[in-house]
């Protein structure tokens, strides 16, 4: 007999002859029925996890209308709207919306996107795009800078920080250049940090969903010096990029810019300094179009930088939103009196046990003071670091990333960071060194209320910034704020005096907790213990010199 049969073999029991024995253990799934958990079982109180079950019935029932009802239909702002078809009513429309336009033949603006949609065609996908990432209604500054470059116009824009100066004129380049192609990069995007290049990028990503544009961020990682990377960068459309690496590529002839339709400055002020000027000629030399368009927002302007900006482009219309170096409207200034460098530590520290709402943004005058003081706070019981340009570009990547998903919450950093970087939802920006010119304070402010959030700025001054308040008290009374009577009578410094502080910050104390007089009886106390320790030394070599010439005599 085969071994596995002998292994299988039991005993068989016939359910047909033995029926009634069989259904006393038969299971009664009627009497055992799982009872149905309703929604009201469990309290919401008590459902920490959503974890309360419904019916399988009803959740497949419900499944495709729970999905729609978190899906609701965005539709564009339409409300408010008032027809614009005459001079008389942009003007009138202009002034509500605290707009200054000069130049000729300036376009009508526009009210709404969807107005914008009929009036120009606007491009399907770039319609969807603009309703996915929540823009419903355009700010100021779109409203008047699109309809001017879609109408092929040269333009200058200064309008507040966080006001969608990227999405007024990505739009418009993005709907002329219709779709990808492979004649070389048309667009040309110039930024004066990396990290704003990085941003723009992200924005330019978001809005041309359903278009494949070839987009490339000159970095290391896109060395154009690299022939491998040249080539493939002849099929591209758009570049963005900082003037010194762009430069390099120019002279190296790793990038053509002949076929450049549109050229923008971010940031325009810093690119029109003295220290990017000469790299930015060379970038305009480069882009030899005929059809070339030049674009330049920035959210301050000063005369000198605007009168600079006009030499170089082809009756531009000027657009200024609000006040020209104010800031906006949604920012809470303040400015606080801390005597002496020792008391903006104390003060600080004074905030912190009050309560800090994160994220903050704490900006200073140097790479040497920001260190100080993280080194000071790093040990407050807060989560804090420090950016500057001494940092590795990995790190400092990593840096904003960390404190864009609240794993930072104080971000100690210099004017590297006041410059177009967009941190969603920074809720206090403290100056901690007095800015040195009056668009850096416009700037480093400008971090927090953005895109209609509210925001707190607190700026600590010394005795020694004291002459130079009163810039600082204009842009708040410009900008609404409530400023004391008495700052108002303050004396505006004078042209030199603001000159050499452009030039070159104060000299400040180091950052440190201990006061300058303890410093100074440590520093004795430190010099009579190394002098006793001296004067042991000499005793003892004096001694040992003495046994040796005991022992040789």
């Amino acid at each position: 007999m085969d071994l596995f049969s002998n292994i299988g073999a039991g005993a068989k029991f016939n359910k047909a002859k033995f029926s009634k024995d069989f259904h006393v253990f038969k299971t009664d799934k009627a009497q055992y029925k799982q009872p149905d958990l309703q929604a009201t079982d469990v309290t919401p109180e008590l459902d920490f996890f959503e974890n309360t079950v419904q019916t399988s019935t009803e959740s497949f029932k419900n499944k495709d209308t729970d999905s729609q009802a978190q899906k609701p239909i965005k539709e564009f702002d339409n409300t408010d709207l008032t027809t614009i078809d005459t001079e008389e009513t942009a003007r009138a429309w202009r002034k509500k919306n605290k707009i200054k336009v000069s130049g000729t033949d300036i376009p009508f603006p526009f009210q709404s996107f969807t107005d914008l949609c009929d009036r120009f065609k606007l491009r399907s996908y770039l319609r969807r795009n603009l309703l996915d990432s929540d823009y419903l209604k355009p700010t100021s500054v779109q409203m008047q800078a699109i309809p001017i470059m879609l109408h092929n116009r040269e333009v200058m824009a200064c309008a507040p920080t966080g006001s969608g100066k990227t999405l007024a004129f990505l739009l418009p380049i993005l709907h002329d250049l219709k779709g990808p192609t492979k004649e070389g990069f048309r667009a040309l995007i110039i930024a004066p940090t990396r990290e704003l290049a990085q941003q723009t990028y992200r924005e330019l990503k978001k809005l041309s969903v359903g278009k494949p544009f070839k987009t490339c961020v000159l970095t290391k990682a896109t060395n154009a010096t690299n022939p491998d990377v040249s080539s493939t960068l002849k099929n591209f459309d758009i570049l963005i990029s900082t003037p010194l690496r762009l430069v390099t590529a120019i002279k190296e002839n790793a990038i053509q810019l002949d076929k450049v339709r549109h050229l923008v400055l971010d940031e325009a002020d810093k690119l029109l300094e003295l220290g990017f000027l000469e790299q930015v000629d060379e970038i305009f030399a480069a882009c030899s179009s005929t059809t070339l368009q030049k674009s330049l927002f920035s959210a301050t302007m000063p005369s000198g930088i605007e009168q600079l900006a006009r030499t170089i482009m082809k009756d531009p219309i000027r657009i200024i939103v609000g006040c020209k170096e104010g800031a906006t409207e949604t920012i809470n200034q303040k400015l606080m009196f801390v005597g002496q460098e020792e008391g903006k530590l104390i003060a600080m520290r004074q905030l912190i046990q009050e309560g800090l709402r994160p994220p903050v943004l704490i900006f200073v005058q140097s790479i040497d003071r920001a260190k100080e003081l993280f080194h000071e706070l790093v040990y407050d019981g807060i989560n804090v670091d420090v950016m500057h340009s001494e940092r590795t570009q990995t790190q400092r990547d990593t840096i904003i990333k960390n404190f864009r998903c609240g794993k930072i919450w104080v971000l100690i950093a210099t004017e590297l960071m006041a410059r177009g970087i967009d941190f969603k939802g920074v809720n206090l920006v403290i100056n901690y060194d007095f800015p040195q010119t009056v668009q850096s304070y416009v700037h480093r402010i400008g971090r927090t209320g953005r895109a209609g959030r509210t925001g707190e700025a607190i700026t600590y001054f010394t005795k020694e910034d004291a002459p130079y308040l009163k810039n600082i008290v204009n842009v708040m009374k410009t900008s609404g704020c409530d400023v004391p009577e008495w700052m108002l009578k303050l004396k505006n410094p004078s042209t030199n005096m603001k000159r050499d502080l452009r030039g070159r910050p104060l000299k400040r104390e180091q950052i440190k907790t201990v006061s300058s007089y303890d410093e100074r009886i440590s520093k004795r106390k430190h010099s009579m213990i190394e002098g006793s320790q001296r004067r042991k030394q000499h005793r003892k070599q004096d001694t040992t010199a003495q046994a040796v010439e005991t022992i040789e005599s």
